[in-house]
């Protein structure tokens, strides 16, 4: 079935594709497929072929039935629609393009849509975009809820299971509630909410995410903890989840007596439950599917039916749905599945003889499930979670008791709400026993790797993990060697991998490679550093800041609040002392600004809007504020003012002289320029990006040696622009940028500016 289950995999995601070399591809594969099963009499490629004709003829028929029905065609042309639907899934707030937090989408189903002079009763899937001031009104609207909005329709990507994506900023009007057994269900994970009302915030937070899914509660810290410890699975509906919540649900019956059909029946029992309350979404479904296959293959002896299971559920999943081919959460799923399944009740019967069972289960399952996802997590985050095997170990033994009571409080809440309470502090407690493991976890230097995505280095991680995990059974039948094994681990965790040359001891200011947004340290003693904004992601900040060695930040500079200079704060703040935080005195209030005094009220760190002319110092290290200068806004949009209000910075460190603009656009340029103030300077930090938009006076007014522009590789903003770099270039500055070069570091070399890149 392996062959087959491929075979349907690449079918699925060839019919999706919509090209029409995907389609030659599968009818070339059809045909021959025929032919090689006549001549070889062979059974296997007769049903390769006709998995793959069933599989490929649902996908077309699916991708034709999204992209041609009428709200395709009024999606095609952008239509403004009156639009009924019914809403699908709970909402999420979203980066909406680079600038903002204050968005969130959400998975719904049109019952009726009107626009362009037309009416049509249709059922099609699609994806709500929601901004404006009404948004927190949908956090308001329960799923099944049937609502009325107007917006505008907009086509997806190629390759997405929804037929548009609506774009509304008004507030729903509720025409119809969710049914009777929809009802139930929220009030059922409402009671749960309530149960742990009274505990502790991050607790509070975690319970939901394990039972449910329920990730809304989770801050952004947290978050950040779980992913670097590869923890991030147990807060999501997976099959490994479901697996982990069974086996204890399971142990526990058999400690209790139960035998034969009574454990089958509390078994499929749980998996009602829990399908019921994280409700019956495709991804629940097919965690589901999942989590039965992996917990028959720990029940069974036998691998080889464990895989032909697997196999069979994935195909049986595809031709339900093509469009899961394309999903990184399905992918995870079956990896992680075939993992349990090949390696785990082996493992747990070796580490058995010199363990006890519950622990020797706690150990590998999410060792097997680790070891089995580790290509293609890294394949998607760029990064590899070491503390995540030592982690998922420790924390094993409290997902099952968390996720049980959890179930429990959420039943309890039904009949009295003090017994909810008892067991949603049980619930609770083991959450905290997760968070302090997630916490302490992502403390460790190496608690995550972070890699290129090359095929060199994926080819080499994938070996790498085969051949460990082909070798486990001989390591963990000997506890000195397995002990052994832990010493490695945890000199691997002392620190990551350094390449060589970087960074250069001697570095004054380095540029973060953080993607398309802003990321500045500039050093002020060992291991100490000025930060000026953060990047767009907690993970690519806290990356380069650690390879920099950087443990105190004295002063951190946020130039303004756009979600490129803002959402990696986290990643400067976790294990780094902050002495105070610097924002822009023009900036517009907006959710990105009460996020950051939000973190500061949290961790008592001051919060100072220093205004033109400002000056400061910081070890030998001297601040001058130049900008923003009030000017008159003409016709400027919302972005624009923010980009306008960035906080403009001269650094003069060990004699060079650094200009650092944010996102200033050109009247804001216009303005620093027309104050008069000395814009001299050995290296310039090109404003917005190296975006189109520069006053060609202010970047010529710097007479910069070095240019640097902070963008992302392959940005859709087409940054920086071919006539800013033609720009910088003509006035005679070397220009570096991080999308080709990686982190920028500047230094003197014999009292000389000089540059190292990392690429």
């Amino acid at each position: 079935m392996v062959p087959v289950a491929a075979t349907a995999w690449a079918a699925a995601w060839i019919a999706t594709s919509e090209t029409m070399a995907g389609f030659a591809v599968v009818v070339a594969s059809v045909a021959v497929g025929i032919v090689v099963a006549a001549l070889r009499r062979s059974a296997l490629v007769l049903s390769v072929a006709i998995v793959m004709t069933a599989i490929a003829g649902v996908g077309l028929i699916d991708v034709y039935r999204l992209r041609h029905g009428p709200v395709a065609q009024l999606a095609s042309h952008e239509a403004v629609v009156s639009a009924d639907l019914e809403i699908r899934s709970d909402p999420h707030l979203v980066d909406a393009g680079g600038t903002t937090s204050n968005a969130a989408v959400m998975k719904a189903a049109t019952m009726r849509i009107e626009g362009r002079g037309g009416s049509w009763l249709v059922r099609a899937p699609v994806l709500v975009l929601v901004s404006g001031p009404q948004l927190q009104k949908w956090f308001e609207v329960p799923v099944g809820t049937r609502v009325v909005v107007d917006g505008r329709l907009q086509s997806p990507n190629p390759g997405s299971d929804m037929a548009a994506i609506l774009r509304v900023r008004g507030s729903p009007v509720v025409v119809r509630p969710p049914p009777a057994g929809l009802r139930l269900v929220e009030e059922v994970r409402a009671g749960l909410r309530r149960s742990v009302a009274d505990r502790r915030p991050e607790p509070r937070a975690l319970v939901p995410a394990l039972v449910l899914g329920d990730t809304s509660g989770l801050d952004t810290a947290l978050t950040e903890n779980f992913t670097s410890t590869g923890l991030t699975h147990l807060t999501a509906v997976s099959g490994a989840n479901l697996t982990l919540l069974l086996a204890f649900l399971l142990t526990v019956a058999r400690w209790i007596g139960l035998r034969g059909w009574n454990l089958r029946l509390l078994g499929l029992a749980g998996v009602i439950i829990f399908v019921a309350l994280c409700r019956t979404e495709p991804s629940v479904l097919r965690a589901a599917a999942m989590g039965l296959v992996a917990l028959a293959a720990l029940g069974s002896g036998s691998r080889a039916a464990g895989v032909r299971n697997l196999a069979v559920a994935s195909v049986i999943l595809l031709l339900l749905d093509p469009f899961l081919s394309r999903s990184i959460g399905f992918t995870l799923s079956v990896v992680a599945c075939a993992g349990i399944v090949w390696w785990a009740r082996r493992w747990t019967m070796i580490i058995n003889s010199w363990l006890p069972l519950i622990v020797a289960e706690s150990i590998a399952v999410p060792l097997a499930a680790q070891l089995a996802t580790t290509p293609v997590l890294a394949a998607v985050s760029e990064r590899v979670s070491i503390s995540g095997l030592v982690a998922n170990a420790l924390a094993g033994p409290f997902v099952g008791p968390a996720t049980v009571l959890g179930f429990a409080a959420a039943g309890a809440s039904l009949i009295s709400g003090d017994l909810a309470a008892g067991f949603g502090f049980g619930a609770a407690w083991s959450a905290q026993m997760i968070i302090w493991i997630a916490r302490v976890g992502a403390q460790l230097p190496g608690s995550e790797w972070h890699l290129p995505v090359t095929p060199l280095t994926l080819t080499w991680l994938s070996v790498s993990s085969l051949v460990l995990a082909l070798s486990m059974a001989y390591v963990l039948a000997r506890p000195w060697l397995s002990l052994l094994l832990v010493v490695i681990l945890i000199i691997c965790l002392s620190g990551g991998p350094r390449q060589p040359g970087w960074p250069p001891r001697d570095w004054l200011l380095v540029a973060c490679d953080v993607g398309q947004g802003d990321g500045l340290a500039i050093r002020t003693d060992h291991r100490s550093a000025i930060v000026v904004d953060s990047g767009p992601a907690p993970a690519a900040m806290r990356s380069c800041l650690d390879r920099l060695g950087i443990r105190r930040v004295p002063l951190m500079i946020i130039t303004h609040f756009h979600a490129d200079h803002v959402d990696g704060l986290i990643g400067v703040m976790q294990h780094r002392r902050v002495g105070q935080i610097w924002v822009s005195p023009q900036a517009p209030v907006g959710p990105m600004a009460a996020i950051v005094r939000q973190q500061a009220m949290q961790r008592g760190i001051p919060l100072n809007s220093p205004l033109p002319g400002t000056r400061a110092g910081v070890g030998e290290t001297e601040l001058q504020v130049l900008g923003p200068v009030n000017h008159v806004l003409v016709d400027q949009d919302e972005s624009s003012r923010q980009n306008d209000s960035s906080l403009v910075i001269m650094v003069k460190t060990a004699g060079l002289r650094l200009l650092l603009t944010g996102d200033l656009e050109p009247p804001g340029q216009q303005a620093i320029l027309s104050a008069g103030v000395d814009l001299r300077a050995d290296v310039l930090k090109i404003p917005h990006h190296g975006s189109a938009q520069q006053e060609p006076a202010f970047i010529a007014a710097s007479h910069a040696r070095l240019a640097i522009a902070s963008a992302g590789l392959d940005n859709d903003y087409g940054h920086p622009a071919p006539r800013t770099v033609q720009l910088v270039r003509s006035l005679g500055m070397t220009l570096l940028r991080t999308d080709q070069n990686g982190s920028i570091a500047v230094r003197l070399q014999h009292d000389r500016l000089a540059a190292v890149t990392q690429r």
